[in-house]
């Protein structure tokens, strides 16, 4: 078997699992890196849909998978600078399939060197983009170097951690089932598995959260190498081979400064007994690395109960559909996760996920806030009164609560009832911050929160991303500036970070450098090329002849025409923000009116959107901040308030 395919100044590296331009690492996720993977393996020859639904996904799949196919393409060619328009690499058979375009194959190497494949393509690389083609730049975002970033969070990460704390890692479990559709329930091993060691002893153990852990899905770096760059002590391999109603799970842990095999188990039991299981594997590595149990985590871990097999396979299916983070994956989870409560009705851990689903999902376009958070609330407490001792559905309750009722003084009970629970949550620290702290204006308490999610998940885009939010919400731009910059070279091809650094360029008189970005995010996130570039042209003329007032007039037509990349501003609370941007307050007011009446969830943001600066003495708007439950004192803006100039 080929391990390295090497083509124009690109490497994919079977073993390390890993994507490289000119030697640098090049991001690219699980799914589109392993389609890559199969067009390499049959370079020249047409690969259907059906090949690759079924080699990728798998019997067990749920969601628009015709979609999210259309995506992992769309990321291998943002990847690999490849024009869909004019592609010289990946090429679509209309109705059939796709292919690689291959000239030659040289032979594999020998058998004592590692085989590589050298694969000559029907053009030459493509000519680097020029000022005076900026928009080209945009489907080149991927070239960024990444290991730059790479380097500075290892540094953060290892000069940061508290002393006396052991870091762990959960590698995804190893599916030896001899089946790719089970995949998805080796995944859930995974995540329940950091769930369970997130709440043992959170004091002197962290668990670095399922973002970052599943980057290592498939790979062949070695513990020492996982362990440098990730900056944890431990690390907890596993594999699970499940036949039927029976599932054997095998564990070892590994002491990352010697390699040394610390406890190994082999479990062999119904699928009915999963969460016993699991609770021995977590108490076997607690007694092992002598963690302090409370009485409390000791009763969990003694009492945990038999499950359906099919509430729990329904349950696994949820998880795996809202890691996804889409729109379609949002639908299938909540579906999920109801089937999971309705044929086990005490299903705690399924009632506080589908809370968490529902409370995300209308920010995936998924129905509205009205419809879907007081859902959220139900199957929370719900979760609750099962079961106390989740910290996901205090959060989860915490959030719907706040952003439903505004009732703040349950949101601030409830997140720190999560945070005691699960002190090492990524997400716990990541809501409480941008879901309470922020909004309040305390901004050193929500940057504090937020370094604390980013620790213990070192390598998610969304959570480094949003990092950066919480500086502009604070005015703090520069820092804001060098933490968007580090988030979009982790990962170029998130469109919403682009779209965040065109928002804070903005803010900072940086028009020309905001209309980059925006054409940057709407590139990623699937837009005709012609139509970004139009758009792009329309900016800049604007900007050209009118100055500031013009760039805000365009972006207001834009937003009505559609469509628009993730936070653009194109909803009753981003027109609010534009119309403030061109000082007409009363239309800004009118949208945020809008806002409130229909629940958006960004309307806890008023308080410290940095646009609303010059609406904040106005009568009806301390009237909407009374309503929110955020009246108080003006931010205190670090420079010059945004205006239309």
């Amino acid at each position: 078997m080929v391990d390295v395919f090497r083509f124009e100044s690109f490497e994919v590296d079977r073993g390390a699992f890993e994507l490289r331009r000119a030697g640098r690492p090049v991001p690219i996720e699980r799914i589109p890196m392993e389609l890559l993977l199969l067009l390499l393996e049959r370079q020249g020859q047409l690969v259907t849909r059906q090949e690759i639904l079924d080699r990728i996904w798998g019997k067990n799949v749920f969601g628009d998978v015709d979609n999210s196919i259309n995506t992992a393409v769309r990321k291998i060619r943002q990847a690999l600078h490849d024009n869909p328009a004019r592609p010289r690499l990946l090429h679509t058979v209309p109705g059939k399939g796709y292919r690689i375009a291959v000239l030659a194959v040289e032979p594999e190497a020998a058998p004592t060197a590692p085989a590589v494949l050298q694969v000559p393509l029907t053009s030459p690389p493509p000519v680097p983009a020029t000022r005076s083609n900026p928009w080209r730049m945009r489907a080149a975002i991927a070239a960024a170097p990444v290991a730059i970033a790479l380097i500075v969070l290892a540094y953060w990460m290892h000069n940061v951690r508290p002393s006396g704390k052991a870091m762990i890692v959960v590698l995804p479990f190893q599916n030896l089932s001899g089946d790719a559709g089970q995949e998805y329930f080796a995944d859930g091993m995974t995540e329940e598995m950091i769930a369970q060691l997130g709440s043992l002893d959170p004091r002197h153990l962290g668990v670095i959260a399922r973002t970052s852990a599943m980057l290592y899905k498939g790979t062949r770096k070695d513990s020492a190498q996982i362990a440098r760059e990730l900056g944890v002590n431990l690390l907890l391999e596993g594999s699970v081979r499940r036949a039927n109603d029976r599932v054997r799970v095998t564990a070892q842990l590994i002491q990352a400064s010697d390699q040394t095999h610390l406890w190994a188990g082999s479990y062999d039991r119904d699928v009915s007994d999963i969460l016993k299981l699991q609770s021995d594997v977590a108490r076997g590595i607690a007694e092992k690395i002598q963690l302090t149990l409370s009485q409390q985590v000791q009763e969990s871990l003694a009492g945990t109960r038999s499950i359906d097999p099919a509430a729990y396979e329904d349950f696994l299916q949820g998880l795996q559909a809202s890691n996804l983070r889409t729109r379609a994956g949002y639908e299938h989870a909540i579906s999920a996760f109801g089937r999971a409560v309705g044929r086990d009705p005490n299903y705690a851990e399924a009632y506080a996920a589908l809370a968490s689903a529902e409370m995300l999902a209308p920010i995936f376009g998924v129905s509205t806030t009205a419809e879907l958070l007081p859902k959220a609330v139900e199957a929370a407490t719900r979760a609750i009164a099962l079961n106390d001792n989740l910290a996901d559905a205090h959060t989860a309750l915490a959030f719907s609560k706040s952003h439903l009722d505004y009732d703040w003084p349950t949101a601030e009970r409830e997140y720190r009832r999560g945070l005691t629970l699960n002190p090492g949550g990524a997400q716990v620290h990541f809501f409480y911050s941008n879901g309470y702290l922020s909004p309040f204006g305390r901004h050193d308490e929500a940057i504090a929160e937020m370094k604390t999610a980013a620790e213990l998940d070192p390598y998610s885009p969304p959570i480094q991303s949003f990092l950066g939010r919480t500086y502009v919400w604070a005015r703090r731009y520069d820092q804001a500036l060098a933490q968007y910059q580090k988030a979009n070279i982790l990962d170029p091809n998130l469109a919403v970070g682009h779209e965040r650094l065109a928002h804070l360029y903005t803010y900072l008189g940086r028009f020309d450098a905001a209309i980059g970005e925006e054409s940057t995010a709407r590139t990623l996130s699937g837009e005709d090329s012609q139509v970004v570039r139009s758009r792009e042209e329309a900016l800049r003329e604007s900007l050209a002849a009118q100055g500031a007032h013009g760039y805000w007039q365009t972006l207001l037509a834009n937003a009505a025409t559609g469509p628009n990349p993730p936070e653009a501003y194109d909803d009753s609370y981003g027109l609010a923000i534009i119309y403030a941007r061109l000082g007409e307050k009363e239309k800004a007011i009118d949208s945020l009116e809008s806002a409130y009446a229909e629940r958006k969830i960004a309307m806890s943001e008023i308080g410290v959107e940095p646009a609303f600066d010059a609406l904040r003495s106005d009568p009806r708007f301390r009237l909407l901040l009374r309503r929110v439950g955020l009246e108080r004192e003006p931010v205190a803006a670090e420079g010059t308030s945004p205006s239309a100039h």
